[in-house]
């Protein structure tokens, strides 16, 4: 009976969760609606997770500890965690759905499959290679045909949004070959949106992409806020369901955050899709079940900057 109340207590949480992180996509679309650019948004999205971090590591009476190495960690989660695939997704989502953005970024753990087998983190599993051809297929079937994007030409916005999953692929991978320095996930966290935002300041000015604070503030301002916030707190509890239910349950998370993802573009911005999109998303999901790791397989000790997928998806 614990076991049943255990599983549905849980269960509650993932899916929870997955509507949690769903909702930062249609949020980032409202956020760069207004002609906000990528990396004022970026800048302050680093801000206000290193203010979350120093809060929660004062409240826990932590200190701020600064172990050998820790600087490449920091800088490497940074820039392949945040700074280049955010880049890429906030240029993206400016010009496609934002579920269409949901749906790509589901393909974290088929594009980290192939680099841990050329790294020697993963051995050959047929049933991940055949994962790993449904979500080629599954992505042919939103570029390919001519009805399955708003306007044909966007297709190049495509290549675009799968920077993102490349370089999250790419920061899972890195973590599970060379760690993260002794560094726990809240300071890891901390640590790597702060050396961000300190990375991205001058870039930002001198850009001209700053997004000043002290004036009235709009839709596209709350929903930066907002989906910060959201990511922080979500990805908090991730790691805590990591350590209670495994994370051989928690990484099904990634079916609730492509779902919600949709999901929430269709209630919240009246998106619609052609039938290609709702094949592919199905292609994906399949792909998805084949390639997500089982029981009898090792499991790297968790990312500290895992997101939806238990791979990796966005600061």
């Amino acid at each position: 009976m614990n076991d049943r109340r255990n599983f549905l207590f849980y269960g509650v949480i993932l899916v929870s969760l997955g509507a949690g992180w769903g909702l930062t996509q249609p949020l980032t679309k409202v956020a760069v609606s207004t002609g906000y650019q990528p990396w004022g948004l970026i800048f302050w999205q680093m801000v206000i997770g290193a203010l979350l971090m120093a809060t929660v590591m004062k409240v826990q009476r932590r200190r701020f500890r600064r172990p050998p190495g820790a600087i490449w960690t920091w800088a490497a989660i940074a820039c392949i965690g945040t700074l280049i695939p955010n880049t890429a997704s906030y240029r993206a989502i400016a010009e496609l759905p934002s579920g269409i953005i949901s749906i790509l970024l589901s393909l974290v753990p088929m594009i980290a499959f192939p680099i841990a087998l050329g790294l020697g983190i993963e051995r050959f599993r047929l049933p991940r290679l055949v994962g790993l051809s449904f979500g080629l297929v599954g992505v042919s079937f939103i570029v390919l045909p001519e009805a399955s994007l708003p306007d044909p030409a966007l297709w190049i916005w495509i290549l675009v949004a799968l920077i993102a999953p490349c370089c999250y692929a790419f920061e899972g991978n890195y973590v599970a070959r060379w760690g993260t320095s002794g560094l726990d996930p809240i300071e890891t966290l901390f640590g790597a949106s702060l050396f961000g935002a300190v990375l991205i300041f001058p870039i930002t000015m001198a850009s001209g992409q700053y997004i000043p604070v002290l004036r009235p503030w709009g839709a596209a301002d709350w929903a930066l806020v907002a989906s910060s916030v959201i990511h922080v707190l979500v990805y908090a509890t991730y790691v805590w369901l990591v350590g209670r239910a495994g994370p051989v349950f928690a990484v099904q998370v990634s079916y609730f955050v492509t779902g919600w993802g949709v999901l929430w573009a269709v209630l919240l911005l009246n998106e619609s899709y052609s039938g290609w999109i709702w094949a592919a998303l199905a292609l994906i999901f399949i792909g998805m079940f084949l390639v997500q790791p089982r029981t009898q397989d090792h499991i790297a000790k968790p990312d500290p900057i895992k997101d939806s997928d238990g791979e990796t998806f966005g600061h």
